[in-house]
Order: C-alpha cells, then structure tokens, then sequence
C-alpha cells in the first residue's frame, strides 16, 4: 500500500486542498505540493487567502492528488488523504522549505517572501490505482503511530451491466 501511495503523490506536483469555512461549507484550493516519506504533504501558500484563513480557524483538511491527464474510459488512479494541516514556523519551516525545494528545485523563498508554507499530516488515505488495484476497487487505510499504512476497507464499485 505505502509503495502504491507513494507512487500516486508522485503522478502530479500539483494537489486540490480541501478546507472548511467558519460557516461549514466546503472550501477548495488547488496548490503545488511537496511530499515526505511518511506522508505528510507540504505546500506554499499566502497566509490571507480564504483557505489560510479556514485553516487557523479549522484545521481538518482532505488533500486529493491525480494526474489531470488521465483519459476517460481508460485505467484510472488518485489519492485522496485526510487529516490535519497548519502553518508551520521556525524549525519546522526550514524542514518544509527544504521538502518543497527538494522537489522544487527552482524554488528560491525570495520569489515568494510573502507566503507561508503548511504542512499537512494525514490520518487516512484512499487508494485508487485501476492497474495495480483492479477497476472501480478503493482502499483505505491509515497511519499508525509509527507512520505506517494499515489497511481499513477495500470497496469495489461495479457496473450493473
């Protein structure tokens, strides 16, 4: 499970980050993402935008990743992860900004002095990879203490046709 995960954070640089509003409704940013081997996932971001905002107030976040290439009809595959997220500062920010740089290279903080970098740790994660897992087939696991992958469920959705 922990090599497909991986795998599929690597299928784009780019994530859509979910957040709730003070009101309860759903939030959505798209932004692009670093990652850690134990999954935790960390971005850039500007601390006044809407989902900034949400997270100082809520910090239940879920994070889907997927390559926007795929075509329809044909094998599929995403991540869906859900956790919690926040700003991080100090020591912590160094280890962010050396994650994102990593897979950043180009990456360089004056470009983006006024942003701040969040970071994200996951509880659960949702597999979809129709190649390694078979179609319509989900699985869920979470982290333990340790950082490892458990399995939870697995949900198959066929047609019925």
């Amino acid at each position: 499970m922990a090599a497909i995960a991986r795998r599929l954070l690597d299928a784009s640089t780019l994530c859509a980050i979910a957040t709730v509003t003070a009101d309860g409704s759903a939030h959505v940013n798209t932004a692009y993402f670093a990652w850690s081997r134990d999954f935790h996932i960390v971005w850039l971001s500007e601390p006044r935008a809407r989902h900034s905002r949400n997270l100082r107030a809520n910090n239940s976040v879920a994070i889907a990743v997927y390559d926007s290439t795929q075509t329809w009809g044909k094998p599929d595959r995403g991540i869906q992860l859900f956790g919690l997220a926040r700003e991080v500062r100090g020591e912590n920010d160094n280890q962010a900004e050396t994650l994102y740089t990593k897979r950043f290279p180009d990456f360089t903080e004056t470009d983006l002095s006024a942003y701040a970098f969040y970071v994200f740790r996951p509880r659960r994660l949702k597999l979809f990879d129709e190649r390694t897992l078979g179609a319509g087939t989900f699985v869920t696991a979470r982290l333990t203490r340790d950082r490892r992958l458990a399995w939870e469920q697995t949900e198959i959705y066929r047609s019925a046709m």
